[in-house]
């Protein structure tokens, strides 16, 4: 079995199964407009309490929504060479995989749904659709895409989506986030998710001595020695690097979260939007 064909069963399965529990839409705590506040009352969803009203009350208020159909997604697989990398798996299928779980929910719940890939240009894949089928274009289109040797342009990325997408919508930003991504301007306008995919190598190496490394987009390789001092002096930037970028989207209102190669994404976006 092929591994797009693996990937579209597991996917399906996990957003429409109903031995499964009749598991919720990923997308649940989403489409809903605020509309008034009013005093809690036995029953109400305490993840809807405004604890600044409730203060200054000293007694408990809620938010109270009115559900907005339908949902506009966008969904942007950010395909640099550096995901052409992963222990057990690289990081390009799980993306993928993310993207075939993304347009299934979007698909079940009705909502509409358009994906794109980007490196140095935004590429189209699928415009809006409500189709099923497009899942299946959008997770091939990904899965199959020539990463090696393409570089991210992270600066214009928010720009071109600010100008494309018109109607607010909820986007979708899937990539390893190595680059710097600038979501302050698209953020005002939009709902912006960032899915942060990784391999642990990537975070924390290993003592490797004498090796050879590839560099996924350049192309070009050199001879170092990975020893522990350096292994843990690389571990110690990236992690300074990602607790800046936490904070900046903690900040502009990014919700945000990592799914590692080995991990199950649909648990990842779950425990996201269980969260929210």
């Amino acid at each position: 079995m092929s591994v797009l064909k693996k990937i579209l069963i597991k996917t399906r399965r996990q957003i429409f199964s109903e031995i499964a529990g009749n598991n919720p839409s990923i997308f649940q705590g989403e489409g809903f407009d605020f509309v008034e506040l009013r005093e809690y009352t036995y029953g109400d969803d305490i993840r809807h309490i405004d604890w600044n009203v409730t203060a200054r009350m000293q007694k408990p208020y809620v938010k109270i929504f009115k559900e907005e159909r339908e949902l506009n997604i966008v969904i942007v697989s950010v395909l640099g060479g550096s995901v052409y990398f992963g222990r057990r798996k690289f990081k390009q299928e799980s993306i993928a995989e993310t993207v075939a779980l993304l347009g299934y929910s979007a698909v079940k719940n009705g909502d509409q749904f358009s994906t794109f890939i980007y490196t140095e240009r935004l590429e189209n894949v699928t415009p809006p659709s409500k189709n099923i089928h497009s899942v299946r274009k959008a997770t091939q289109a990904v899965l199959e895409y020539p990463a090696l040797g393409k570089k991210v342009d992270a600066k214009a990325l928010p720009g071109l989506l600010f100008e494309r997408i018109k109607r607010r919508s909820i986007i979708f930003v899937i990539g390893d986030f190595f680059e710097a991504f600038d979501f302050r301007l698209l953020s005002k306008k939009h709902e912006v998710i960032a899915l942060i995919v990784r391999d642990h190598l990537e975070e924390k190496p290993l003592e490797m001595g004498m090796v050879n490394l590839y560099d996924p987009q350049s192309l070009q390789s050199a001879l170092l020695e990975v020893d522990a001092k350096r292994a843990d002096s690389y571990a110690k930037r990236v992690h300074t690097k990602d607790i800046g970028m936490h904070k900046d989207f903690r900040k502009h209102q990014v919700a945000f979260t990592k799914i590692y190669t080995d991990d199950e994404p649909f648990v990842r976006l779950s425990k996201l939007f269980m969260g929210r």
